[in-house]
């Protein structure tokens, strides 16, 4: 048998040695001096080796114990091959059934549909709130209690609305363990009445339709430059929203000419990721002659700029700010009273209240998509009913602006 003084002395002297210690367990002697201890056993009628670590982190002692162990379990008939084959797929499958690994993947399967942004907000989300209490935890044996445990600590923040949208992350996260085969139920889906409740939604403040006239006026009045006050004019016609102005091209627009042009927005650019088609009515097609005349890129044939709708050279992104148009806004006077979004709720709110349009036309213009049952069976653009709504819309801007010029200027 060994002892550590003869295991301390051993030396391979530029070939492998070998020395037993008896029961199948013996050191194996590397040329470069490490040192392994391995067990020889029969299986099945099958010569075998088994490692057992590196001298000296294993010791003499317990390489010994390591060697009881498997003859214990040759004797009641188990290879301990397999055992240590299982044990590492164990460890393995822990690794990959883990909430954090499974919502990785939930997130590389959606990425596709979700833009950049939002996939890194869902990602910062995840990882600042969840991945820190059971990110490391086995999905499958992920309870009620210890999911609400980390929407408890959002909640205490005072994000409550975060805390209700970062659980609906997690549900879909269970949702898609449960059909990897990961885990067999969603242990968010009946917490929803142990939250607080989110605080009421509150709508983007608006212009009403009876001070539109007034809004004109100190519009027309205002000296700011001629190209945010033509974006700002640009996002109230088309009801789009201001990033969908911000970065608009010329390349989508098709049919200027014609009696039918539209705005073609690609789905990168679109909140519900989906093509939005505007039908642009006749003051779009003048509101686009001014905006080409001002644009000195697109006359220059500066290509990385002229694209643009609304460039601005020095801008990180190289179009017109987000802050432009709203700064119009509180110039004059509407600051806490509207937004520039705001204006949506306008169109809404006239375009239902005239009596003349379907909601279905007015919710496909504001690009809000349907969920479930009926967006699976409404695919219809409505253009032409929308064409008739667009050009009725831009009237009815027309002469709230023609009643300005007979307006005093005034507080909305």
């Amino acid at each position: 048998m060994l002892t550590d003084v003869e295991i301390k002395a051993l030396a391979a002297n530029g070939r492998p040695l070998k020395r037993a210690d008896g029961g199948g367990l013996f050191l194996l002697v590397e040329r470069n001096g490490s040192k392994h201890w391995r067990l020889s056993y029969r299986f099945a009628g099958k010569q075998k080796t088994l490692s057992g670590g590196r001298y000296p982190l294993v010791k003499l002692a317990a390489a010994r114990r390591w060697r009881e162990e498997a003859k214990a379990q040759l004797a009641a008939g188990i290879d301990p091959s397999e055992i240590r084959k299982q044990a590492k797929r164990e460890a393995r499958a822990a690794v990959t059934n883990n909430f954090e690994a499974v919502a990785k993947r939930w997130m590389a399967a959606n990425a596709c549909a979700w833009s950049p942004r939002y996939a890194r907000v869902i990602k910062t989300r995840l990882e600042a709130d969840i991945f820190p209490d059971v990110g490391a935890l086995d999905i499958a044996a992920i309870d009620s209690a210890t999911v609400l445990k980390a929407f408890r600590k959002i909640e205490d923040r005072g994000s409550i609305d975060m805390a209700h949208r970062v659980r609906n992350y997690c549900s879909e996260i269970f949702r898609f363990g449960i059909a990897d085969e990961k885990c067999a139920h969603d242990p968010t889906r009946d917490i929803a009445p142990a939250m607080r409740r989110p605080p009421p939604v509150q709508h983007r403040a608006k212009v009403d339709a009876r001070d539109l006239p007034g809004f004109f006026v100190k519009l027309s009045r205002d000296e700011g430059e001629r190209m945010s006050h033509l974006a700002l004019r640009w996002t109230i016609l088309t009801m789009v929203r201001t990033q969908e102005t911000r970065f608009a091209e010329w390349s989508e627009f098709e049919g200027l000419a014609g009696s039918e042009p539209i705005w073609r927005i690609p789905p990168a650019r679109m909140k519900m990721r989906t093509e939005h088609i505007v039908p642009l009515p006749r003051q779009a097609i003048t509101l686009l002659d001014e905006i080409r005349d001002i644009n000195p890129y697109l006359r220059a044939g500066n290509e990385r700029l002229g694209r643009y709708l609304f460039p601005v050279a020095t801008s990180r992104t190289g179009t017109i700010s987000e802050n432009r148009m709203l700064d119009i806004m509180y110039r004059i006077g509407l600051r806490g009273k509207a937004t520039v979004h705001g204006f949506r709720g306008l169109a809404s709110t006239v375009l239902n209240e005239s009596g003349e349009f379907s909601s279905d036309w007015i919710e496909m213009q504001l690009a809000h998509i349907p969920r479930g049952v009926r967006a699976a069976y409404n695919s219809a653009r409505y253009l032409s009913h929308r064409r008739r709504m667009m050009q009725w819309w831009a009237d009815y801007l027309d002469e709230a602006e023609a009643k300005s010029t007979k307006l005093p200027l005034a507080g909305l």
